[in-house]
């Protein structure tokens, strides 16, 4: 082996080998987050020719490059999630802009698992972050003279798994490695106010909000909690599966026909969860649909950009967009894009190992999308959804047959007496 082949080839030596996984609650995390969030460099796009030329050495890190890059395809925008960029981008920049003392309308993000919502708003938090960050030359305008708080202009926190209102401000408290020993429910609330402001916290995202529950039916403590959030002059994203239908405020239902979300007529009397709802604007990132021409325009273009970030060596033109293959995609996803991912992702790591280099329905049937076991995630909050079957039916008339075995040159054994003579 050359010298020149202990060296990285020219483009896979920026790609990044996965360290310490980012934890984005808390404030250091977030901003090691933020700050690199678009480093990583995909495998240069190679022919197969070039790719024979390579040495075995620089083959084999040419691969595991693409490996990497299959494995982390850049997040697309949708039409659902440029309307979900429009509202929040809007709300933080003109609650940011505000003088008047009073409570900042927050925003509810609602849809299905998988369906990118958290990756969605985190790139908007984080934007507006780096705009907040340049405005103000990195540093808090409202820092007490003479010290020298952490700034930290957007604040990330998941909602704990076997959630309550006081695990919740805990969970806020340890985005900024706050003490929180053995306090109460209006302590850590007020703790909560005091880091917030002391932090100069534009955006407070709670997401899997729907993680907290009713316990009673005169339970208000998720309530209470949720109207102390809205009066610390913060931005309150919460994110969640079905919020409306969730309890925390009041009962809803989804139109398909406008894609809102409906509520039934208030209460007589002011309530307060119709006081709570009321300081919210609600949007709904929705899947995508194959039932009009627009919608299946959109969910074409949709794998036309997915398609430019594969680097398979066998790749046809179109390969994701021709023929039947977008219905296939959509029947195999439901049109939600975390599963689409993770179907693409897993399709390419099999087209890499069995050599065939590109994807087809045939190879695709043999990929099973399976999402139960994510411990990060809770099904009983409704975060995994359904992952429609393979067509098995459809999948055995797509398989090649196996070819016939030569038997020309079989030893059949000495032939019977007859047969000789007749021969």
């Amino acid at each position: 082996m050359s010298a020149a082949d202990d060296q990285p080839t020219t483009g896979t030596a920026p790609f990044i080998l996965p360290g310490p996984i980012t934890d984005r609650e808390t404030v250091d995390g977030w901003r090691r987050w933020r700050l690199n969030r678009h480093a990583f460099v995909p495998a240069p796009r190679l022919s197969l020719a070039d790719y024979r030329l390579l040495s075995p050495r620089r083959r084999h890190l040419h691969d595991l490059h693409r490996a990497a890059t299959h494995a982390n395809l850049p997040m697309q925008d949708t039409p659902m999630s440029l309307t979900v960029t429009r509202m929040m981008r809007s709300r933080l920049q003109s609650n940011a802009l505000k003088h008047k003392p009073t409570t900042r309308a927050g925003l509810m993000i609602t849809g299905g698992g998988y369906q990118g919502k958290t990756e969605t708003a985190c790139e908007i938090a984080a934007a507006f972050e780096d705009a907040w960050l340049e405005l103000h030359a990195q540093l808090n305008p409202n820092a007490v003279p003479g010290t020298r708080d952490l700034h930290a202009p957007v604040a990330y926190v998941q909602t704990p798994v076997t959630a309550k209102p006081k695990s919740t401000c805990e969970a806020i408290l340890d985005f900024f490695g706050a003490d929180h020993h053995k306090m109460t429910l209006p302590q850590l609330t007020r703790s909560v106010r005091t880091s917030l402001h002391d932090h100069g916290v534009r955006a407070l995202l709670l997401d899997d909000i729907t993680r907290l529950k009713m316990h009673r039916a005169d339970d208000q403590d998720t309530l209470d909690l949720l109207r102390a959030f809205m009066s610390m002059h913060t931005t309150l994203i919460l994110i969640g599966v079905d919020i409306p239908g969730s309890g925390l405020l009041r009962e809803g239902r989804h139109d398909r026909r406008t894609g809102q979300i409906v509520f039934p007529p208030p209460p007589s009397g002011e309530g307060l969860s119709t006081q709570t709802e009321r300081r919210f604007d609600l949007v709904h990132l929705e899947p995508f649909r194959y039932d009009t021409a627009g919608r299946i325009a959109a969910w074409t273009a949709h794998l036309t950009g997915l398609e430019q970030h594969l680097r398979l060596l066998n790749a046809a033109p179109a390969m994701l967009t021709d023929a039947t293959m977008p219905e296939y995609l959509f029947r195999r996803t439901g049109g939600v894009v975390g599963l689409l991912e993770r179907l693409i992702e897993d399709g390419c790591a099999e087209a890499l190992d069995s050599g065939e280099e590109r994807l087809t329905q045939a190879l695709l049937d043999r990929v099973v999308v399976e999402v139960g076991d994510d411990p990060t995630r809770d099904a009983s909050a409704g975060e995994i959804p359904p992952v429609p079957p393979v067509d098995t039916d459809n999948a055995a008339r797509r398989r090649p047959a196996k070819r016939g075995r030569n038997t020309v040159f079989d030893d059949r054994g000495i032939p019977a007496a007859d047969s000789a003579r007749s021969a």
